[in-house]
């Protein structure tokens, strides 16, 4: 009978132990001095650590995305409504974003040979 009773004494007060610490942690992120402003600085670090995307030119464009698959070919050997025709098609095959095949298509027809 002794058994039982001290092992119910040793829950409780197991059990006590985990609910106060429970509370002093709970306490402790509340009333410690800078806690908040040193969560608020490393939110602030992350948004400036991030690197402005490099805007490319649409010679660099072309010279990365047409060369992935064949020779690079220079704008004079095309007039500017053929490359027109070949970029509409080329897009479609290479994928690429409309902001970038414009960039580039401008490249190509103000360099055309006509």
């Amino acid at each position: 009978m002794n058994r039982p009773s001290s092992l119910k004494s040793r829950l409780w007060t197991g059990a006590s132990v985990a609910v106060l610490g429970a509370l002093l942690y709970a306490l402790s992120s509340v009333f410690v001095p800078g806690a908040g402003a040193k969560a608020e600085k490393k939110t602030e670090k992350r948004v400036e650590k991030k690197p402005e995307k490099k805007k490319l030119s649409g010679a660099e464009l072309y010279s990365m995305h047409c060369n992935r698959c064949h020779p690079e070919r220079y704008p004079t050997e095309r007039t500017a409504a053929q490359w027109k025709t070949i970029l509409l098609h080329m897009r479609v095959r290479a994928n690429l974003p409309a902001e970038q095949s414009q960039m580039i298509l401008k490249y190509l027809q103000d360099n055309s040979g006509r």
